[in-house]
């Protein structure tokens, strides 16, 4: 009875490691299945990859700094011009903007 008993126990016993591999098994193809169902999610909504990003975001600093730049100069030049047109301070007065009792700028 012993014998047949340890047979029994071997029996079960290999029934649970067959048991484990299959459920391992199907876990890696549930795995697989999900990941490629994913990527193509991912691939039919267009996303833009981190060096896309980091090249815009490159591009957008740049271009502040070019639009601070513009500005200053912008400015000055603003300044000068009130300078040379007598003191107005407002620009839209100036003969550049327009003013009725100075030249037309053609």
């Amino acid at each position: 009875m012993t014998q047949t008993s340890n047979r029994f126990l071997d029996d079960i016993a290999k029934l649970m490691t067959d048991a484990a591999g299959v459920a391992q098994g199907f876990g890696r193809e549930v795995e697989t299945a999900v990941k490629a169902r994913a990527e193509s999610f991912v691939a039919d909504m267009d996303l833009v990859r981190r060096e896309e990003v980091e090249v815009l975001r490159d591009m957008l600093a740049a271009a502040r700094t070019e639009n601070d730049a513009l500005k200053s100069r912008m400015d000055a030049l603003e300044a000068r011009l009130v300078k040379l047109e007598g003191g107005k301070s407002d620009l839209s007065e100036t003969l550049i903007a327009g003013d009725p009792a100075g030249p037309t700028v053609a």
